[in-house]
């Protein structure tokens, strides 16, 4: 099981996931990549993109891409009208903004309440994750 599904497995109530698109500038297609995941969102298949981009991204490619929305089942007339939409280009650039002012020089990187995470391990989170439970009963 993926790390992430393990830490909102462990803290269902107590961990809010959020993703923000970070496409890497030396990679050609992660924009494309990203705007298709979003794309996919649409239709509910967020995740399932997600991963199956994060499977070989080293061959990511439009023609791998296109093969990932028809794996998936998606709506192809969707698909393509959503990927052209200038709301989810918009979307990722505000990400990569937010995530420049945040420090972010690579993927993925994680934040837990504002705090950039350094150990990405099951005990790294819970360790983070317990402190912030603790001093949030404090307030």
């Amino acid at each position: 099981m993926p790390l992430l599904e393990q830490v909102l497995e462990k803290y269902p109530k107590e961990v809010k996931l959020v993703v923000k698109n970070f496409p890497l500038r030396n990679h050609r297609y992660s924009r494309k990549a990203a705007v298709a995941a979003l794309a996919a969102d649409r239709q509910g298949k967020f995740w399932a993109f997600h991963d199956a981009l994060f499977e070989d991204f080293s061959a990511l490619s439009e023609k791998k891409i296109e093969e990932l929305a028809q794996k998936l089942a998606l709506d192809s007339k969707q698909f393509h009208r959503d990927v052209k939409d200038p709301k989810l280009q918009a979307r990722i650039g505000r990400d990569i903004q937010d995530g420049r002012q945040a420090g972010v020089r690579g993927t993925p990187t994680v934040f837990i309440n504002g705090r950039r995470l350094k150990q990405r391990t099951l005990t790294g989170f819970s360790a983070v994750i317990e402190k912030e439970l603790a001093r949030a009963k404090k307030q």
